[in-house]
């Protein structure tokens, strides 16, 4: 549940992914998606920078990467300056009222008449407001959105509730249905953007996210295809890492000895304060915890020093009740969140480190096993490996660039 992209190095794989793929096969796609909302979502648009390929190659190389002046390779992986916006948009909170959020907007420059396909990329977990992507930082995550764009695409980063504009809202940390409705109007914000400003756009749309983002982009293309399978045309997806099946994560953590590192467990705090507040199950953190642990999540949150395997920091009364399922209140709501098993239609890439001990590899597993026990086709895990969670986002972008490039229509 890391963010997207954490070090250089993996910014420096997508130079060398960018080279190996560029060669494609093109892909005709059906129709268009004409059943378009009458409602806009669009509140605002600021445009808030505009970066040549000259200066994304200074950005790179600010990151420790030397493209130096070979040409070739700065024409392969940077193809379009590009212009990032921030846009405000409407969305719903959990309890279904109206909120403003916001996201970056990255939109490559036009040659001729050329239109570009769009990208939903949902970011993976941040601690702090000022990583997310509506503030066009120098993070990794709005680096790997840039060159995103400069490689022909428009794409839309949402910063989800609980961000940006919608700072003073807590976030709902691994909430299936915020995650899904904000980048989903998102999506319907950035269609009203591109429309308004003339910006073409061929109606392609790719979904993709590693980690929380993960989780995000399966919450979202499930509601794409069951409630508005005519809104758009989703070409491909592509999900790293996620936790799709909380349940059975849970279940893991309550009955396995795993890694006690306190940065995984604040995760995992976090994850179980947001259920009980989301969902109205408001117990003290003794109702989950033994002391002297329940004292400081109580205290601290997502910030607490869990820095032992957290099954030892569950209180036995909540550890028999996972095990058990009597806990009925929290199982509805744990399950609520579930997005491993049910019948996407859409082409989907799974990529997932195989020693992944932040999120564990089962949830891949679990996902592909149930989604062709339901006779799902086209879908495929790529494994990463003897890699962790941070080490296999690497394989996860050469993946979903290959995935994207061989289906995009131009």
């Amino acid at each position: 549940m890391i963010t997207f992209m954490k070090t250089s190095r993996l910014l420096a794989l997508w130079s060398l992914v960018t080279v190996l793929v560029l060669s494609f096969t093109s892909c005709k796609h059906g129709g268009d998606g004409p059943g378009q909302p009458t409602t806009t979502t669009l509140a605002s648009s600021t445009q808030i920078a505009t970066l040549t390929r000259n200066q994304l190659a200074d950005r790179v190389a600010a990151l420790g990467i030397n493209l130096g002046s070979n040409s070739t390779i700065l024409s392969l992986i940077l193809q379009r300056d590009v212009k990032a916006y921030r846009i405000t948009y409407k969305t719903k909170n959990t309890d279904g009222t109206e909120v403003l959020a916001s996201g970056a907007l990255i939109v490559p420059t036009a040659i001729g008449n050329e239109s570009f396909p769009m990208i939903s990329l949902q970011h993976g977990t941040i601690f702090d407001d000022a990583q997310a992507p509506s503030y066009f930082t120098t993070s990794a995550d709005v680096n790997a959105g840039t060159l995103f764009a400069s490689n022909r695409y428009i794409v839309a980063c949402p910063d989800y509730i609980g961000y940006g504009e919608s700072k003073n809202v807590p976030h709902p940390y691994l909430h299936r249905q915020t995650e899904a409705q904000a980048s989903l109007d998102m999506l319907r914000a950035a269609r009203d953007f591109v429309t308004q400003n003339n910006i073409s756009w061929d109606k392609q749309v790719f979904l993709a996210g590693y980690s929380q983002g993960g989780h995000s982009t399966m919450s979202m293309l499930k509601m794409m295809e069951e409630q508005f399978p005519d809104e758009f045309r989703i070409t491909a997806a592509s999900c790293g890492a996620g936790p799709y099946n909380v349940e059975g994560f849970m279940q893991d953590l309550a009955t396995k000895t795993t890694h006690g590192n306190a940065s995984y467990n604040n995760l995992y705090v976090w994850v179980l304060q947001t259920y009980n507040r989301v969902y109205g199950l408001n117990r003290p953190m003794s109702a989950y915890f033994k002391e002297p642990y329940a004292t400081d999540v109580q205290a601290n949150g997502n910030r607490s020093s869990i820095n032992t395997s957290i099954n030892n920091a569950f209180s036995d009364a909540f550890k028999a009740s996972i095990v058990s399922g009597s806990d009925a209140d929290l199982l509805k709501a744990v399950r609520d969140n579930n997005v491993y098993d049910w019948k996407p239609k859409t082409p989907l890439l799974l990529v997932h480190g195989t020693a992944d001990q932040q999120v564990f590899y089962r949830n891949s597993t679990d996902a592909l096993a149930a989604m062709k026990a339901r006779g799902v086709t086209d879908i495929s895990l790529t494994p990463a490996e003897g890699k962790d969670h941070g080490t296999a986002i690497q394989d996860f972008i050469l993946g979903t660039y290959g995935f994207f490039t061989q289906r995009r229509g131009n």
